[in-house]
């Protein structure tokens, strides 16, 4: 018997979108996603945002906005104040990402485990001390081209950043590759203040535009699919693959024979012969 772990509904694809800074510009950002149905993760320095906003040129989200205006989408944590953090002393690193996650939890209300490096810095050192704090993912900067789950989740790999010249190209693929044998995934990356700064909005919702609506594609936060896929790994097969039971509180999809899809509910133990 073959069995595949599928996304959500038997989905073979999935695309999420990770913008960092919480600037004002992620307001007509998130208009997009949701008019598009596109999920996105903002990475947010809750130091930063306390600070006089007044005569910056591009503010930040005040704090007492966060919860309402990125309801739907995930907050993940940038660190407190911004540093490059591969030059820090790991006791100023640890603190960096305490408070920011603390502030965060404070303004939403939820538990903050996800993360991107600010100015793409980290070394194997952060990302063992980020595992102990608590911290699921984290992404980097250097772009794959490829459309693969991440290797290690905290050195995650983004397909491109937004300004990409083949991001159109890079869809395109997407979009159109139909094989469902494969889990394939888009991950996209940037700052909304890029688009006011070059006057090209039309950049991002022409993508979103043409990402959405597709009935084969998962839209999902960071978040979301690394604790699928976190839970995918915990289901227990039968030595021949023919019996499966889901310890975990959310449903697994599988492929069966490349023929059936079959939902796993939480704490059921099913029969994949049948």
């Amino acid at each position: 018997m073959k069995v595949y772990t599928c996304f959500p509904e038997g989905k073979a694809k999935a695309l999420t979108m990770s913008y960092d800074d919480g600037k004002l510009e992620d307001i007509h950002l998130l208009e997009i996603f949701n008019k598009y149905g596109i999920k996105g993760t903002f990475n947010l320095n809750y130091g930063e945002m306390q600070k006089d906003q007044a005569n910056l040129p591009h503010p930040r989200i005040p704090a007492n906005q966060i919860k309402e205006l990125y309801a739907g989408h995930e907050i993940a944590t940038h660190t407190m104040t911004h540093p490059t953090i591969a030059r820090c002393p790991l006791v100023g690193v640890a603190s960096e990402i305490i408070e920011d996650r603390k502030g965060l939890e404070a303004l939403t209300g939820s538990i903050i485990r996800g993360h991107a490096y600010p100015n793409g810095s980290y070394n194997e050192e952060i990302k063992t001390l980020f595992r102990q704090l608590g911290i699921a993912y984290a992404r980097v900067v250097e772009k794959t081209g490829s459309f693969e789950l991440p290797a290690d989740p905290l050195e995650w790999h983004p397909t491109c950043h937004h300004n990409d010249p083949d991001l159109m190209k890079y869809a395109e693929f997407f979009v159109n590759f139909h094989k469902p044998q494969y889990l394939k995934l888009m991950y996209v990356w940037g700052h909304s203040y890029e688009f006011a700064d070059r006057d090209n909005w039309e950049v991002i919702e022409k993508f979103c535009e043409y990402m959405s609506g597709h009935d084969d594609i998962w839209y999902a936060t960071n978040i979301e699919i690394i604790d699928y896929m976190n839970a995918a790994k915990n289901l227990q097969f039968s030595a021949d693959c023919t019996k499966v039971y889901n310890p975990n509180a959310m449903s697994i999809w599988l492929q069966i024979n490349n023929e059936t899809i079959m939902e796993v509910k939480g704490g059921a133990f099913v029969d994949l012969s049948c």
